[in-house]
């Protein structure tokens, strides 16, 4: 392809996130998207279930949310002071997510874990945070930390770059495993800020908590002094309208949301009790600034997106799909017999190929990738759209239909039978 050829000579790899060239036989260059389906340069169509990897729920250009952006952009898209829509976005986001707390709006995902980490230690006055095996927190040098063998956990950098002396105080434990969280704090837990988790790790694939486990890290943790830190940028909205806090019954003091709360630009947000919240400026010390917090566009697309997502009950509506996609992938791959797994929560999924139970990172690197990511190719060229990775998740949205549920089950079973037959 000519363009990709042009992209390899000025983008790193030819992308600018690593996982689009994952993508076989060669990256997607999209010309356009609408509800359920991506049309590529190379006149592709293809029902999409990556959905900008969670955050289109109502799908590709929803009509409503693109009227809000255009409104928006008459009266001009950045000012560098308050608007009233990011007050109402933040009274609605502390309404579902911490009733009585505070917002602060930031730009990403990644920001919003990032500030989140820094007020707990903050607020602490400890150094320490705990993180799981396998779960993904943004692209900054607290959280890109893999297990290490030293005593006590120790994290140890994942990437070039990420001094040790950082990731020493990132401190590793294994999902769903409560003696390894257990053992964590009796070697370290005067010293831990906060437990950071996502409360379904959506970037192993998807791996949603074991009873109760959920709540034994939360009491764990406030047993020992240290915060509790829900990373909800993936989950928010998907397991359902409160997040993980209502689906599982766990309160957390500050949670994290991003993607989704600006129904597809770019936003974060940090919701947390009062008292915690109060240590950012510019009423505490703990530093946050930001050209771009609270953006025009990005707060008045969000707030379109709850609207609708409220009165259609969107997260219901995802998940009802995504029972569908486990269904056709159920009937797909046990006709072949092969070993394999669908891990389901709400409205994400993931299945797993070689492999009969997945519970945490370790499960979910052993699964089968090679035959996964021809699977991935064989279902490209039926006209479906999956994630590429295997360590990453399905995200059906309100704009798919039962229509597209059965050509998904369709172009599965014949690629199923081609790859794994």
């Amino acid at each position: 392809m000519a363009i990709m050829e042009r992209a390899r000579q000025v983008l790193v790899g030819g992308v600018n996130s690593p996982v689009r060239a994952l993508v076989k036989p060669y990256p997607i260059v999209v010309e356009r998207a609408k509800g359920s389906r991506v049309w590529s340069v190379d006149g592709e169509e293809l029902i999409d279930y990556i959905m900008g990897y969670g955050p289109l729920l109502l799908g590709h250009a929803h009509p409503d949310v693109a009227a809000a952006i255009a409104e928006q952009l008459e009266k001009g898209w950045l000012y560098a002071s308050l608007t009233e829509a990011e007050v109402e976005l933040a009274e609605k986001l502390v309404s579902l997510y911490k009733p009585g707390g505070m917002v602060r709006l930031v730009n990403s995902g990644t920001e919003a874990t990032m500030t989140a980490i820094r007020l707990a230690r903050g607020y602490t006055g400890r150094r320490y945070i705990l993180k799981f095996d396998g779960a993904y927190h943004g692209a900054h040098d607290a959280v890109l930390v893999s297990a290490g063998s030293a005593a006590g956990h120790l994290g140890v950098p994942s990437s070039p770059g990420i001094p040790e002396e950082c990731a020493s105080k990132t401190l590793i434990a294994r999902f769903n495993d409560e003696e390894s969280v257990e053992k964590v704090f009796e070697d370290r837990g005067g010293e831990i800020a906060a437990v950071i988790l996502e409360p379904v790790i959506a970037n192993s694939g998807v791996i949603p908590p074991k009873k109760g486990f959920l709540d034994f890290v939360a009491k764990t943790a406030r047993r020992h002094g240290a915060l509790v830190i829900f990373d909800e940028v993936v989950t928010g909205f998907r397991l359902s309208l409160r997040g993980a806090q209502e689906a599982y019954g766990v309160e957390a003091d500050i949670v994290t949301l991003g993607k989704i709360i600006g129904g597809g630009f770019p936003i974060g947000a940090v919701v947390g009790r009062r008292e915690i919240m109060r240590h950012l400026t510019p009423e505490g010390k703990v530093f946050n600034a930001g050209t771009f917090n609270g953006h025009p566009v990005s707060v008045v697309a969000g707030l379109a997106t709850i609207r609708i997502a409220e009165k259609i009950n969107a997260s219901r509506l995802a998940s009802e799909r995504a029972r569908e996609l486990e269904d056709a992938i159920h009937d797909a791959l046990r006709r072949l017999d092969a070993d394999y797994t669908v891990n389901r929560a709400g409205g994400m999924l993931q299945f797993f190929l070689g492999i009969e139970k997945v519970e945490n990172a370790d499960d979910a690197r052993r699964a089968d990738k090679a035959a996964y990511a021809r699977l991935h190719e064989a279902l490209r060229r039926r006209g479906i759209l999956i994630t590429p990775s295997q360590l990453e998740a399905l995200f059906p949205s309100t704009a798919h239909t039962s229509d597209d549920s059965a050509l998904f089950q369709e172009a599965l079973k014949e690629a199923a039978q081609e790859v794994l037959g």
